[in-house]
């Protein structure tokens, strides 16, 4: 046999044995689904890690850890994303928004530019994830609502409802999201071929009661009361404007999917301006229509919710199907972690693990803050975080996103420590959760 031929055929050995005894051992998967993380630990090449990765709507993955760990599966570390990890922190989006000579709202009308913002923490970090660069509020817009960005303010809505009238007056019943929502389903499309399957494309949607707060009261800042108010004095037109919503996002979440993302994140982002009471009877119907609609339309994609300020809900959002719930800052670590677990075995939970949810969050941005934080503070809290939470199916993240103040060097090292620690803690056999 010829010099070259003994070289192909020991490439050919090296390369597609391992993946006949990897697809053997995991039940000739094919591919489709990855093998456990006791027989992935027998292949020492990252790169046969991945060659069997998931294939999502928007094709094959290179780094599936964050759908695998979202589906309920055994990975080889904990994957991270997160929250804002696009925009203002990053010296990048700044020179670019100078560039281009927009602001942050005018970015959002241009799918190249949301390409462009996309990518850029996942070409500075090894981040696990992309996650649509957009804004909770573009529901609203799309239903006719007028949003604005003054310098330092935040996100205003200039012009609330003010009451029953008003809303029927300038609300309509349904909306065409493929018209009104065109340039951000554009935008999931554009940013997927860049990605050209490097990490999965989360897409999101603000949750309907967090659109309606916004929408009544007019700032997150100002009028808080409102939206609680319109609850209690309104309350069929609460009731429908809430329907109109959740029948939005689902039309705009699944657009998203259809366009190529990966998973999708449900931000119910103004969770502590809503009593415990009316989260049960007026936001919590709406989040289990959005899971169930979308479980039935696309029954493999992911879904991670975020009821921030609202925790208390988690075990019950699991209950409803959402495969990730996330915790904020001032959430429980083990304690959710254990009641996730002692639910699930009360009764199997409609989602793609049929058992406990995945966990996501709550890293301290606190600690990422430039000037204030150390290397050697957010190592220790990230090894912190994953010994209490432990670091299967978890996803890492913030307990809030980040505000613009951090520096990228610590939140750097947060991706880096994150990895590192739960590699080792995997390999060591670190304590996985039920």
């Amino acid at each position: 046999v010829s010099a070259p031929a003994k070289l192909v055929a020991a490439l050919l050995l090296g390369t597609l044995l391992p993946h006949a005894a990897q697809a053997f051992q995991s039940g000739f998967s094919l591919g489709l689904r990855p093998v456990a993380a006791s027989s992935i630990k027998q292949f020492s090449s990252p790169a046969r890690r991945t060659m069997l990765g998931s294939v999502s709507m928007g094709g094959k993955l290179e780094n599936d850890l964050m759908v695998r760990v979202a589906r309920g599966e055994e990975a080889e570390r904990t994957p991270i994303w997160l929250f804002r990890q696009a925009g203002r922190h990053l010296p990048e989006y700044e020179a670019y928004k100078k560039e281009t000579g927009c602001n942050f709202l005018q970015l959002l009308e241009n799918p190249k530019h949301v390409a462009e913002c996309t990518m850029q923490p996942v070409r500075r970090y090894n981040l696990d994830a992309a996650i649509l660069f957009s804004d909770i509020l573009v529901v609203a817009e799309a239903l006719g609502i007028d949003v604005e960005m003054p310098g330092g303010k935040g996100i205003l809505v200039p012009r609330p409802l003010t009451g029953p009238e008003d809303f029927k007056e300038r609300i309509p019943k349904s909306i065409n999201v493929d018209e009104k929502l065109s340039h951000v389903i554009e935008s999931v499309t554009l940013i997927k071929k860049q990605l050209n399957g490097k990490v999965p494309l989360i897409g999101f949607s603000a949750a309907p009661w967090t659109l309606m707060y916004y929408m009544v009261g007019g700032s997150s800042k100002k009028n808080q009361e409102e939206g609680e108010r319109w609850l209690k004095e309104h309350t069929a037109e609460s009731k429908e404007l809430l329907d109109i919503l959740t029948n939005v996002v689902i039309e705009y979440t699944s657009a998203q999917i259809k366009a190529g993302a990966d998973m999708l994140q449900i931000f119910e982002a103004m969770g502590e301006f809503i009593s415990k009471e009316s989260f049960y009877e007026f936001a919590m119907p709406c989040m289990q229509k959005i899971q169930k609609e979308l479980r039935a339309r696309h029954p493999e994609v992911p879904l991670m919710v975020f009821p921030r300020g609202a925790t208390y809900s988690l075990v019950d959002l699991q209950q409803a199907g959402y495969d990730v719930v996330t915790m904020d800052t001032q959430t429980a670590r083990e304690a959710t972690r254990e009641a996730l677990a002692t639910a699930a075995k009360e009764s199997t939970p409609p989602n793609l693990r049929r058992g406990a949810a995945g966990l996501q969050g709550n890293f301290d941005v606190k600690l990422l803050k430039a000037g204030e934080g150390s290397k050697e503070e957010v190592k220790a809290a990230a090894e912190a975080m994953l010994k209490q939470l432990g670091p299967s199916h978890l996803i890492a993240n913030l307990g809030e996103g980040l505000t613009g103040k951090e520096d990228p060097e610590l939140v750097d090292c947060l991706v880096e420590s994150i990895h590192s620690v739960s590699d080792k803690m995997i390999k060591e056999g670190g304590a996985v959760p039920a």
